[in-house]
């Protein structure tokens, strides 16, 4: 009994306390943030591809994952089981089925342009048939696959943690050609959709150079070099050029799509036409049922028949009533009363260099994948010169012990710092430090400096000296100081001292000094300095 009471005094005491607990919240406010987070993450992580690799956060891991299981073109077939199982467990905790069915959908040629996965069993047919479960399928990384991953392990793309913060996947593929372009693809969003057709890889290549030749360049002379979508299941876009043209200027609008046929002579005056192409995303059991219909129906009087007899390519056959029914005017009757005619609405949608959904022109889409490939290449140069460096490092180490022996035995028998006494006596990073001269050097030819007219070295007059200085016309744009090794305060006085003099010679307050892997800010005499590392540079 006294046990009851005191827990109804202490349950009134908590009921009088335990709404000084609860938090008054705008209920408005607090939906529209929820909702603009929620719809940030469908944008940027879920429906919308990438420019520079033309895939979505699912395709983009289960390549990589695949790549990591070394499910590559030269070996078997992995159970798909396996590959969603790996991809979901590391990088894409978000079900199976989403990822089996980007899987699925990288493996089917007439979905996908340029196929990025070999599959192997059942993936499904035109004619809408689905695919076996993936116990029954296998699969690998088709050979134009390995280019979207080639080089990604040389620090040519960045990496960030995974979902448990277990494991490391990249942001985007290094993607050796224009994936986006190539494959197309199709997404919903919260407010918005993207929807972008496959095209020809040599035709959007000839583009790319053409670009690459002549930056300036104008939207209409690229657009005669891609044409137009190539769809994998063939078709005939029936638009004009000036309509493909305002699509791709405006990075949306419509193409239609009509199906490829042929009037096959039987003799005597007997013929048959034969639908050997149909339109993109079209289902072909869906569209023949839809034509047998109008012909129950009686709504087709010139038609008499209609066979598929397709195999692995498509033909369906339509018989004509008679020999004196015009071809011509059954076609365009039946492109206006079925999908042998369908309109593809397209929208450049897609998340731009910086993360940011965008509706881009074909001309920006060319430029930021190759932005991007400038990024790639620069980093892979990068990647390999300091595999260089730390090589030639070794073999310097290896060269001064060998002419130095006996004193290194004496460093090492009587010095405590070993290491830091042989680099003050040796200085073996004096070598290194021209080598790292040499690369920003090229870096910057290629960034487009003049040895004659934009890029200079000065010496000032206290014998103090800058290795680059940029200029701009009679400006002083930027002073560049290069040092492999800044851990020294000697190094640091010396090296600080010589960009902060020459740059009140100059009157330039733009400073850097590039190093091997060091990175921050050093303020002296009301200057700030960068310090940035070779590969940032």
């Amino acid at each position: 009994m006294d046990d009851n009471k005191e827990f109804n005094q202490n349950n009134t005491e908590m009921n009088d306390t335990i709404f000084d607990k609860i938090e008054e919240v705008d209920l408005k406010r607090t939906m529209e943030t929820s909702y603009i987070d929620y719809a940030m993450s469908v944008i940027a992580s879920r429906a919308l591809p990438d420019v520079r690799d033309g895939l979505k956060p699912v395709q983009r891991r289960v390549l990589f994952s695949m790549s990591e299981l070394n499910n590559t073109p030269d070996k078997p077939h992995r159970k798909c089981a396996r590959i969603v199982g790996d991809t979901m467990g590391k990088y894409h905790p978000h079900g199976d089925s989403s990822i089996y069915g980007a899987l699925v959908n990288m493996a089917q040629d007439w979905s996908t342009r340029y196929p990025l996965v070999d599959g192997h069993g059942n993936f499904g047919s035109e004619d809408g048939d689905g695919a076996a479960a993936m116990r029954y399928t296998e699969a690998r990384l088709s050979k134009i696959s390995m280019e979207m991953l080639a080089d990604i392990g040389k620090d040519t793309v960045d990496f960030v943690p995974n979902f448990d913060e277990t494991e490391k996947e990249p942001t985007v593929l290094p993607a050796r050609y224009p994936n986006l372009l190539a494959n197309g693809t199709t997404g919903i969003a919260v407010g918005m959709a993207t929807n972008i057709p496959p095209h020809n890889l040599a035709e959007v290549s000839d583009a790319l150079l053409l670009l690459i030749e002549n930056p300036d360049v104008g939207i209409e002379q690229l657009v005669r070099k891609i044409k137009g979508p190539d769809f994998p299941t063939g078709g005939v876009i029936v638009d004009k050029f000036e309509t493909i043209l305002k699509n791709y200027q405006e990075g949306k609008g419509a193409f239609r799509i009509r199906a490829k046929w042929e009037k096959e002579d039987l003799g005597h005056g007997q013929y048959q036409i034969v639908i050997t192409e149909i339109p993109y995303q079209v289902i072909k059991s869906k569209l023949i049922e839809r034509i047998a219909q109008l012909l129950m129906e009686k709504k087709i009087p010139m038609l008499s028949d209609i066979r598929d007899e397709s195999a692995q390519d498509v033909r369906i056959v339509l018989e004509p009533k008679t020999r004196l029914v015009d071809a011509n005017l059954l076609m365009e009757y039946l492109f206006k009363q079925t999908e042998l005619e369908v309109k593809f609405n397209m929208n450049f949608n897609v998340l731009d260099f910086e993360g940011v959904p965008r509706v881009l022109d074909i001309k920006q889409v060319l430029r930021q994948f190759l932005d991007n490939r400038y990024s790639v290449l620069k980093r892979r140069v990068n990647y390999r010169m300091s595999k260089i460096l730390a090589r030639l490092e070794i073999l310097s180490g290896y060269l001064t012990a060998y002419l130095n022996l006996d004193e290194i035995v004496r460093i090492i028998r009587e010095e405590d710092d070993v290491k830091a006494v042989m680099m003050e006596t040796f200085n073996l990073s004096e070598n290194l430090g021209k080598l790292l001269e040499n690369q920003v050097f090229v870096e910057l030819l290629h960034r487009g400096y003049d040895t004659e007219k934009t890029l200079f070295y000065y010496h000032s007059r206290n014998d103090k000296e800058t290795d680059f200085v940029l200029r701009e016309g009679n400006k002083v744009k930027e002073l560049i100081q290069v040092c492999y090794d800044m851990s020294k305060e000697k190094t640091i006085k010396r090296e600080v001292d010589s960009i902060v003099e020459c740059a009140g010679e100059l009157g330039c307050d733009n400073l850097t000094i590039v190093t091997w892997n060091e990175q921050r800010t050093i303020e002296k005499k009301g200057y700030t300095i960068k310090v940035v590392p070779v590969g940032k540079f």
